[in-house]
């Protein structure tokens, strides 16, 4: 289970950075400001979701500690 929650963290993190790139040529070309909010949004709750994978990880593996 943890393996699962690992793997897919690091595919959110991936989806975060595509949606700011995303965003970013969107800002910096003029593009539509409502896609911009709306790609904004989507990547704020795609770090909120890959926060919660990340601390589950931790949370099954022990968070690093010995043991």
């Amino acid at each position: 289970m943890s393996t699962f929650t690992y793997v897919l963290a690091i595919i959110v993190m991936g989806a975060v950075a595509l949606v700011l790139i995303r965003g970013l040529f969107n800002m910096t070309k003029g593009g539509d400001a409502n896609l911009s909010n709306r790609l904004m949004q989507l990547r704020v709750l795609l770090q909120a979701v890959a926060i919660i994978l990340i601390m589950l990880t931790l949370w099954l593996t022990g968070g690093g500690r010995p043991g």
